[in-house]
């Protein structure tokens, strides 16, 4: 009986370098501030998130979800432009709901996952309560990023999960205990109090075409404000409590995790487009093939896109009844690339999600596999059009937004002022980006203020949220 009852304990030993690591990569970034590389990387992951965020924000879901936390917590430091005032829990929540509605935030190759959007979700907020400047978001911002993509790499989920809820509130954690001024110790606490109630979340609204996944990042931004909070007022957890999680729960990596010198918000990408990152291999070559049609889709009689595996694996999704299964599906976003020439949250509004034209291409589609890509592990695509007398097509191996090739400031200036629009005006849009881009030591209360210029409802300095 005393063998099995170490077998766990011994099993969770494995873990002790990944262990070393994280709390290394923890301990050099909570004795210094971002290098300026990264801090640049985190201001442009703000803008980005943001953007995402308040055109998520129109969706009639989330404008009454948003009106119930107003009423909830009333009297909070928290607005969107045209907003009702609300608290911490509350914003935190809305910020992370909204900014993934659409499918177009941030991502990170290596984590399988989106670290950067809970984090920002409950790291505004919180740091506009406590009147902090951008320079002290960004230094909890790339902190708890650098936990996260690591949390990720190593903490990989098992089949039928999906992982906003799952590893994400690890970086959470540690970017608000970070915020909170507590040191490294204090960091890894928090980070090992959410690690005991990491949630099983499931794939499933996915498939069948349910928001209740959009519900998931908001999830790991309320876990990691309680973790951080917790370990703040003292309250401890098992040192070893993400090594039993890896055992027991997780389909957990055995690859050594990138040291601590390694800034991974650095390889993370953004998206050009609303949709999951693999559909977009196939988007940018309709795009491209669209131009060369001059917009004349009504010629095309088949479409066969050939991608990687893994790519079919998550977005193989037919014939989608809903948007978020057709942000999940490399024929409609190809096919919505043809017919509209974009691929933004307007495909998933009711005039577009329904067109005729639309549904025709993409039930033209058939996917197949590139064996040849699959076996290197790449990414990229294939497409080919028959046309009434001839055919077109077009590989795609890189996309803007990657690490190697980021969006450059124009476009990301051009895609929050885009996203926004609806709420902020273009100029006062792009002033709000360029304070963000330009001035690392800006009071966030005012800066917060260019894009919500009504009085904010901002309570005396607190410690809870």
């Amino acid at each position: 009986m005393r063998a099995e009852a170490d077998a766990p304990l011994a099993d969770a030993r494995r873990w002790d370098a990944h262990l070393a690591t994280l709390h290394a990569t923890v301990a050099l970034h909570a004795g210094r501030a971002a290098e300026p590389a990264a801090a640049q990387q985190a201001r442009r992951w703000l803008i980005d998130t943001l953007g995402c965020a308040i055109a998520g924000r129109h969706a009639a879901e989330v404008r009454r979800f948003e009106a119930a936390m107003a009423a909830l917590e009333p009297s909070g430091a928290f607005r969107f432009p045209d907003g009702p005032a609300m608290g911490v829990l509350g914003a935190a929540q809305l910020i992370a709901m909204a900014a993934t509605w659409d499918e177009a935030c941030e991502g990170h190759a290596l984590a399988h996952g989106r670290p950067g959007v809970p984090l920002i979700a409950a790291l505004w907020p919180l740091a506009l309560q406590r009147a902090a400047t951008l320079a002290q978001f960004v230094d909890a911002f790339v902190l708890g990023y650098e936990v996260g993509a690591r949390a990720g790499a190593w903490l990989r989920i098992r089949p039928g999960m999906h992982v906003d809820a799952n590893w994400p509130a690890l970086g959470v954690a540690a970017g608000v205990a970070r915020l909170l001024g507590l040191d490294a110790a204090g960091i890894v606490q928090a980070i090992d109090i959410a690690a005991c109630q990491l949630a099983t979340s499931l794939y499933l609204p996915v498939a069948s075409g349910r928001t209740a996944r959009n519900t998931y990042l908001a999830h790991s931004a309320l876990l990691g404000l309680q973790a951080a909070f917790a370990s703040a007022a003292g309250i401890d957890a098992p040192a070893d409590a993400l090594a039993h999680y890896a055992s027991a729960h997780a389909a957990a990596s055995a690859q050594p995790l990138p040291g601590p010198e390694a800034t991974l918000l650095l390889d993370a990408y953004l998206k050009p487009f609303a949709a999951v990152r693999h559909v977009h291999y196939g988007a940018v070559a309709a795009q491209r093939l669209r131009e060369r049609l001059h917009a004349d889709t009504s010629v095309i009689r088949a479409i066969e896109l050939t991608i990687y595996e893994e790519a079919t694996v998550y977005c193989g999704n037919r014939a989608p009844r809903t948007p978020i299964q057709a942000q999940f599906s490399l024929s409609f976003g190809l096919a919505a690339m043809l017919r509209f020439g974009v691929l933004d949250p307007s495909v998933y509004t009711p005039e577009r999600f329904g067109d005729a034209e639309l549904r025709r291409l993409e039930a033209l589609v058939v996917l197949r596999i590139d064996p040849t890509l699959t076996a290197r592990g790449e990414r990229g695509a294939t497409l080919a059009l028959t046309l009434d007398g001839g055919h077109l097509g077009e590989t795609v191996h890189t996309i803007a937004g990657d690490a190697g090739h980021p969006l450059d400031r124009a476009a990301l200036v051009a895609k929050f002022t885009h996203y926004a629009a609806r709420s902020v005006a273009a100029d006062r849009a792009a002033s709000f980006c360029d304070t963000v881009l330009d001035n690392a030591g800006t009071d966030l209360r005012l800066l917060w203020q260019q894009l919500a210029p009504a009085p904010l409802a901002i309570p005396s300095h607190t410690t809870s949220p």
